[in-house]
């Protein structure tokens, strides 16, 4: 009985004196899965960098190629500025789709028909077991019909991408959604008069902004990095583009993928930092 007594009062005490089992790795082995993690995506860039900086000479370097493409004085790289061009209004346009169409569709969901809410993840989580060509297959038949009616431009591959970035796009919003009580936030507007458009707009987006801001962010560079949808299609894109310049010159397709690399990493840090602030603002009020 006494040593159930010892055992019961320990507890406690070692509560208030702050010894709390800490699980997961040390400092140590926390700095080494880091370093690992840093040399494992750092060395293939620092060699992407290298190799674009090579001369004839073995050992020498110098910059004349990324000159020769930020100068713009040569023409020889026309039809990449022209997908990377294409590949822009395609990130813009897509982003739209996804914010018009499946923004909504899931904040419906969620205060109107919650039953459906396990359909609408599985149709939106579908696209990332499709293969690309397969895909593909699916939509050229489709693409017939949109060619006679929007034309042949690179911009329609929007449709296509809004379908790719599905899964991506719909994770980001989902999780920010499951963190705010949207049902409650709506009836509170709707108590003080506010319309549905006025719900939506005003209350519901600023809520699910770190959402919409991530699941651009990840459309972007989906789009960015899309070659087979485009290459099927016969349709100009930065990666098709890259993909024909290589072939005449090398050194060039890497500069302009080691750049929509960075852009990508950028885009995300700034929506990494840009949802900092926003989490940072209430507390400081």
């Amino acid at each position: 009985m006494a040593a159930m007594t010892r055992a019961v009062d320990t507890r406690p005490a070692r509560r208030r004196s702050g010894q709390q089992l800490r699980l997961g790795p040390g400092p140590a082995v926390r700095a080494v899965i880091w370093t690992l993690l840093g040399l494992f995506f750092l060395i293939p860039l620092f060699s992407m960098v290298e190799f674009t900086l090579r001369t004839a000479k073995p050992g020498v370097y110098n910059f004349d190629r990324w000159v020769a493409v930020f100068s713009g004085e040569t023409t020889r790289y026309d039809r990449v500025y022209q997908g990377l061009g294409n590949s822009l209004v395609l990130a813009v346009v897509t982003v739209a789709i996804v914010l018009l169409v499946l923004l909504p569709t899931i904040v419906l969901v969620e205060l109107r028909f919650p039953k459906l809410r396990r359909v609408l993840e599985a149709v939106c989580l579908l696209p990332i077991m499709i293969p690309a060509i397969v895909m593909v297959v699916g939509l050229a038949p489709t693409y017939a019909v949109v060619t006679q009616i929007f034309g042949s431009g690179a911009w329609t591959l929007a449709f296509a991408y809004g379908i790719t970035v599905l899964p991506y796009a719909y994770r980001a919003i989902q999780s920010n959604v499951a963190a705010v009580d949207m049902i409650t936030l709506s009836e509170a507007a709707r108590s003080l008069g506010a319309g549905w458009t006025t719900v939506f707009s005003r209350v519901l987006v600023p809520n699910l902004r770190r959402g919409i801001l991530a699941a651009a962010a990840l459309s972007v560079a989906v789009v960015l990095g899309e070659f087979t949808i485009a290459s099927l299609l016969s349709r100009v894109n930065l990666q098709t583009s890259l993909l024909l310049v290589s072939q005449s010159d090398p050194f060039v397709a890497v500069i302009f993928a080691l750049l929509a690399l960075v852009f990508a990493f950028v885009l995300l840090v700034v929506v990494d930092r840009l949802v900092s602030v926003r989490r940072r603002r209430p507390a400081k009020g």
